[in-house]
């Protein structure tokens, strides 16, 4: 499921025996027919946007789209930008009310993301965090934000929010339950000595460059 960000935007939580992929965020109406810009968080836009396809949408609690759901009618590219036609927003003034929404995409939890520094949140959750050979805490959860992705990391009693981009982690190995973290300075040492590094969680997140 995905995690509350700074708006109080969240998902609905996937069926059983799924997890979530966050695909795109709808970030401005275009035109006059409903159409919208897309900001894509997917290495394959023209295989994600296929007419038909249904995401589950990312929205404040307050908003009319709150648990609901919406289906590709069209995509297509305008000037490079990549833009959607969903059914049932057919104006500017339906398109303006989906603006900020976060698109996810149920997945198969056996499966694996397509894209390339793409791991599924329940991928992630639990690995050691390890720096400089030495085990510092543990990924609690993950948080997607639409700017970039935050590894909650679990530090004993505390909790430090790591950038997921690849300067700061340069390596992620699922298979040997961990992920190298080369933090700025700062980022750890203020926190109190701890030894007992724990945590606990489950949606698809993106490493940037």
């Amino acid at each position: 499921m995905a995690s509350a960000s700074a708006d109080g935007a969240r998902a609905s939580a996937p069926r059983p025996g799924k997890t979530q992929l966050r695909v795109g965020r709808l970030v401005k109406a275009h035109g006059l027919k409903g159409a919208l810009k897309l900001e894509l968080y997917t290495d394959d836009p023209d295989g994600r946007f296929v007419p038909g396809a249904e995401f589950t949408l990312q929205v404040p609690d307050s908003s009319p789209w709150f648990g609901k759901t919406v289906t590709v009618r069209e995509f297509r590219w305008m000037n490079t930008h990549p833009v959607a036609f969903l059914e049932g927003v057919d104006d500017r003034d339906a398109a303006e009310s989906l603006v900020r929404a976060i698109l996810w995409i149920d997945q198969d939890e056996q499966s694996t993301p397509d894209e390339e520094d793409a791991w599924f949140d329940h991928q992630l959750v639990g690995l050691d965090v390890v720096r400089d050979g030495v085990v510092i805490g543990r990924v609690a959860r993950v948080d997607h934000l639409p700017a970039q992705d935050l590894l909650a990391v679990a530090v004993g009693e505390n909790e430090v929010l790591v950038p997921f981009v690849k300067a700061i982690v340069p390596e992620v190995d699922p298979a040997a339950g961990r992920v190298v973290v080369t933090p700025p300075a700062g980022l750890f040492e203020e926190l109190p000595a701890d030894d007992d590094p724990a945590g606990d969680d489950e949606t698809a997140a993106t490493r940037e460059d």
